[in-house]
């Protein structure tokens, strides 16, 4: 590799809104990076499936629009 062309691959600090918080390494400038999702909550990783009341909307469209 040729010197001084490549970023620089540091240990960051990763917080996810379910409140986890690990490490990993990046080459991002900063340390810290916020995440919205992560293994600890996403219904993938936990088997807990989150139901979105889509029929409560449908229900409003349909009302609305008279069909």
């Amino acid at each position: 590799m040729k010197p001084e062309i490549h970023p620089r691959y540091e240990e960051i600090s990763v917080t996810c809104s379910c409140g986890s918080v690990f490490k990993t390494r990046s080459t991002m400038e900063d340390q810290e990076l916020l995440i919205d999702v992560c293994s600890e909550c996403h219904p993938f990783y936990t088997g807990k499936q989150k139901i979105v009341d889509t029929a409560g909307r449908v229900d409003k469209f349909r009302k609305k629009y008279g069909m």
